[in-house]
């Protein structure tokens, strides 16, 4: 059973969550309540959530209930949904009939980039915001978009207590070999190092992992986070050993529009060739990844179903990409144990699993249930590989709105024991 669960409650801190994309923000209602049977000490217990999407473009407003229930899904005019301050207003007022008997004690937020100075979730003040101002060219697809929601809550609710979380603090138990660059050592004590991202989705895999298969769990395991962005990270104990990204997002796996990694002289030849900063930054960001190399979309759904060469050249070079950096992560492991899938491609792209393990099986006699990995999530089938396979495989969702409530609710009560 995981350690977040779904199911009503009547007691323990009530948080909302807020998940700030470039053109959409994510709430969700958590009520935090301790717990000695789980590790930390502490469930979060999924209520109330919406989102809204479309900012700025076509706004449209869903949300729903603890139980389910909808309470709206409605598009709403450019104008109105213009910015995020006006999108996360807007929210707000839709979740205040979920929030109605339970008004948030704190909000948490996913924060990107936490740079060398965040390991750990922080209560946000002036100074905290100001340090993560300075860390948007690290994170320019995301930082700003979490900067907007903390301001749009400072303005609309300031008594309420708001806590950053990040995606780069779980790998700060990695060690100087995952975080050097061979740049001059200056580079690295001035902070110029990799740091790894979607820290907070490989937490929870990692606690997850320590109640459904224990043992695997305390040994040598890989994550592979496939969505929209996409990392490896390689865990000793649930610790972060190893991962894909580097200095910022954009480094590792190719993902949905960004390029992975990339020889630096590629960009020395965009510049002689009279690319600025800004045109490079939307090629590599924006016009790259899988996006790029189809001509088709970046969404894994479509390339799939599409047929094209240009779509089938795509995904074998993300999953020739994949089984590649498992390979090298194994090497800073010492061995493999175990291999979970987890994220939008992780959870739902059976083929992507597929053609990644077939790939994998000479060197770690991965062998996969066929009808378990077919049915994947939606028969609840968290181990798809078979019996006879050296290396078990699972296919396992994420929750990393759930981590932050439980960081959140965490850092509400040492503020309150103070």
């Amino acid at each position: 059973m995981s350690s977040i669960q779904a199911q009503p409650a009547a007691e323990g801190h009530v948080v909302l969550v807020v998940n700030a994309g470039s053109s959409s923000i994510k709430c969700s209602v958590y009520r935090v309540i301790e717990d000695d049977h789980v590790e930390g000490g502490a469930r979060a217990l999924h209520g109330a959530g919406g989102q809204i999407e479309g900012i700025g473009v076509a706004p449209r407003v869903v949300a729903h209930m603890a139980d389910g229930r909808l309470i709206v899904d409605e598009k709403f005019p450019v104008a109105q949904v213009a910015d995020h301050d006006a999108a996360f207003r807007l929210l707000r007022l839709v979740l205040a009939v979920g929030l109605r008997d339970t008004p948030p004690a704190a909000i948490g937020h996913r924060v990107v980039h936490g740079g060398a100075r965040y390991s750990d979730a922080v209560l946000i003040n002036d100074e905290v915001i100001e340090e993560l101002d300075s860390l948007t060219p690290l994170a320019p697809l995301h930082q700003p978009h979490n900067l907007a929601a903390i301001r749009a809550v400072r303005q609309a609710a300031p008594e309420l207590p708001q806590v950053a979380c990040f995606d780069t603090a779980f790998h700060a138990t990695t060690g100087p070999m995952a975080q050097l660059f061979a740049l001059p050592y200056s580079y690295y004590t001035e902070g110029i190092r990799r740091y790894g991202f979607h820290g907070l989705s490989y937490e929870y895999i990692a606690k997850h992992m320590h109640l459904v298969a224990p043992d695997i769990a305390r040994g040598r395991v890989i994550v592979a986070h496939l969505g929209n962005g996409a990392s490896l990270c390689a865990m000793k104990d649930g610790k972060s050993v190893e991962t894909t990204m580097g200095l910022t997002a954009l480094d590792g796996l190719p993902m949905g529009t960004r390029c992975g990694a990339l020889d630096a002289g590629a960009v020395l030849w965009m510049m002689a060739r009279g690319m600025d900063y800004h045109a490079i930054e939307k090629l590599l960001y924006q016009e790259s990844g899988l996006k790029g190399l189809s001509g088709v979309s970046s969404d894994m759904r479509e390339l799939l179903s599409n047929g094209s060469e240009q779509a089938k050249l795509a995904i074998d070079f993300y999953t020739y990409r994949i089984a590649q950096e498992v390979g090298k992560l194994a090497v800073g492991l010492g061995g493999l144990d175990g291999l979970v899938f987890t994220a939008g491609i992780g959870e739902h792209a059976a083929p992507i699993r597929a053609q990644v393990c077939e790939r994998l099986a000479p060197l770690f006699g991965i062998v996969l249930d066929a009808q378990a990995n077919e049915a994947g999530r939606e028969a609840r089938k968290e181990r798809v590989s078979a019996r006879e396979s050296r290396v078990p495989v699972f296919a396992i969702p994420t929750d990393e709105e759930g981590m932050i409530a439980l960081h959140t609710a965490r850092l509400l009560r040492e503020a309150l024991k103070r």
